[in-house]
Formats: C-alpha cells, sequence, structure tokens
C-alpha cells in the first residue's frame, strides 16, 4: 500500500490575478489541487487533499493510481494563451481548412517529435 509521501507534486507560485500564493497539484491525480499562503502551507493542504481524494476514490470503489503512474489522462486539457496568439491560430487553421483543435495538435505533435519542419495540419490542401 503506498504512503501519501510516495506521490509526486509540483509547486507553482500564483500570480496576483490568481489570488497568490501557491498552488500544488499532483500528476498522478488530475482533479486534485490545493493551495497555500507558503509553499509549506501549500504542501500540508496538498496533503490534506490527497487523502480525501483517495478516500473518495476508495469509497467509490475506483481505482487508485500508483505513486509515480501519471493517473489517468483523458487526452483533454484546457490552455489558455494570449488573445493575439488565439487569433493567429485561428486564422492559420481557416486558412489551412481545419479546426484549430486539428491545427494545435498537429503543432503540439511536431514539437514533441522534434520534426522542425513546417507545421501543417492533417487533412490541410
Amino acid at each position: 500500500m503506498s504512503k501519501l509521501t510516495d506521490y509526486p507534486f509540483e509547486v507553482r507560485p500564483l500570480s496576483s490575478e490568481e489570488g497568490g500564493g501557491y498552488l500544488i497539484s499532483f500528476p498522478d491525480f488530475a482533479e486534485c489541487i490545493s493551495d497555500g499562503e507558503s509553499v509549506d502551507e501549500a504542501i500540508e493542504n496538498g496533503r490534506d487533499a490527497l487523502k480525501a481524494t483517495i478516500a473518495a476514490l476508495k469509497s467509490k470503489k475506483l481505482t487508485v493510481p500508483a505513486p509515480n503512474s501519471g493517473g489517468v489522462a483523458s487526452g483533454k486539457f484546457v490552455a489558455r494563451v494570449p488573445k493575439t496568439v488565439h487569433a493567429q491560430l485561428a486564422t492559420r487553421a481557416r486558412a489551412e481548412g481545419v479546426s484549430l483543435n486539428a491545427l494545435v495538435l498537429t503543432f503540439i505533435a511536431q514539437g514533441l517529435g522534434g520534426s522542425g519542419g513546417k507545421a501543417r495540419a492533417k487533412g490541410a490542401a
């Protein structure tokens, strides 16, 4: 049985627009996050949130991910970008006759593959 301290976590500062302090997240649990005014407080609050998340999964007889498993990836995430970048991507997608999602997915795949070639969305003429 895994201990709470076996699960990796990430802590990042929150901007003033986000309320300040620090955010903690757990890669093995996509929905488990917490925060605190200091790094130590964020970690303490995060461990409480992780304990509650694991208890909820167990009570519903759902699988509790093993530490360092990466959890369950849904294949979906939200990315905030500047309005100017969004406009450029939308214009490029229209010009290539593909959806914005298809264009961005192509850019991500090419970046991960290190192709270095010109980005071209699947199905584009």
